[in-house]
């Protein structure tokens, strides 16, 4: 689930050079305490998902161009990420990150229209970790949309409180459509900040992952707010539901849930202390399949500190753990698990 609230509005504005060349590399080791087969983390995870070796997990170089009335984005990126979330796309659109092109389409106001591939609308994180307050990404935002692929009409008021936006889509986080399916999917963003200190967000997902010959709708939802009570402490709170058709046509759904809780303190300007509290539902296994009469019902908790070396380098660490009401999680004996300790400590430079 990528495009979190910050680069949201930074996307927005245009910038007095034109163009503009930026970059981005983390690197990370990770161990997990389980110690699974093949050395790769659950299949529910997509960042920062090999374990015991030192790896990327998001690597990219940027192009940006901005004027008046007109901008462009293009970003080459690889990574363990990478691999995780575009296995599906075919050739080089396994390495496009960012590709998207827009255009002002009135002198008055902030609207504008583009096109392309872009950061999703659902959610507040990214997929770039310094942009997070946690250096793993959330249940929630891992099993929803990193990116998509479409156009979207976006409008931003005066104030700048105010975003709204919608969008046709190739599918749910996907550039090529899926193998006879015609239906373009939907989506909305609306994105309020009543005060400096308060933002409100709603995003909303209509469409099918299926070719039509199976055709299954979804419907989605994601909320959340973020509350930045002083330079040092801000508290996160997040909720998403779905619902997916049983079958072709049918009147019966399934349903998936996941709600999580970020507190951040941050004691001085180079240190940050993040906590997280999350738990996923989805019983009927449309997200996260399983082999358990339970389904996916897992809470996650976590605890990570970050240090700022430079502006622009950031040490973190963090302690996380799964626990499920089945076992899931598989070890080094090629048994199951109901818990998933792991640590992970990650170096993330932007230029």
């Amino acid at each position: 689930m990528l495009g979190g609230i910050g680069s949201l509005f930074a996307q927005e504005n245009t910038t007095t050079k034109a163009l503009n060349f930026s970059g981005y590399a983390e690197a990370y080791y990770l161990y997990d305490f389980n110690n699974p087969i093949g050395n790769t983390r659950p299949n529910f995870i997509y960042s920062h998902n090999r374990n015991n070796e030192v790896n990327v997990n998001l690597a990219f170089f940027k192009a940006a161009y901005g004027t008046t009335n007109t901008r462009a984005n293009l970003a080459l990126a690889t990574g363990t990420y990478m691999n995780a979330n575009y296995s599906a796309e075919p050739g080089v659109a396994k390495n496009i990150y960012e590709a998207n092109v827009g255009i002002k389409i009135s002198k008055k106001h902030d609207l504008w229209i583009d096109a392309g591939v872009f950061s999703s609308h659902l959610g507040f994180e990214s997929a770039v970790g310094k942009d997070n307050w946690t250096l793993t990404r959330s249940l929630f935002a891992e099993n929803s949309p990193y990116f998509e692929t479409g156009a979207k009409v976006s409008y931003t008021s005066p104030s700048g409180r105010w975003f709204l936006s919608g969008l046709v889509l190739n599918g749910w986080q996907r550039i090529q459509r899926v193998e006879g399916n015609s239906l373009p999917a939907f989506g909305h963003q609306v994105t309020f900040k009543p005060t400096d200190k308060l933002t409100l967000n709603s995003g909303s997902f209509i469409g099918s992952d299926k070719a039509d010959s199976v055709r299954q709708m979804r419907y989605f939802h994601n909320f959340y707010a973020i509350y930045q009570a002083s330079r040092q402490f801000g508290i996160t709170v997040g909720f998403d539901i779905g619902a997916e058709q049983k079958a072709k046509g049918s009147s019966r759904y399934n349903t998936w849930y996941t709600p999580v809780l970020i507190a951040r303190y941050s004691p001085t300007d180079k240190v940050a202390i993040a906590a997280r509290g999350e738990y996923y539902n989805d019983k009927n296994g449309v997200i996260i399949a399983t082999e358990t009469a339970y389904g996916f019902r897992t809470f996650g908790y976590s605890m990570n500190v970050d240090y700022a070396i430079l502006p622009n380098v950031v040490w973190r660490t963090e302690l996380r753990n799964f626990s499920s009401k089945g076992a899931l999680f598989g070890d080094r004996k090629g048994e199951l698990e109901k818990s998933s300790p792991m640590a992970v400590t990650a170096l993330a430079v932007s230029f």
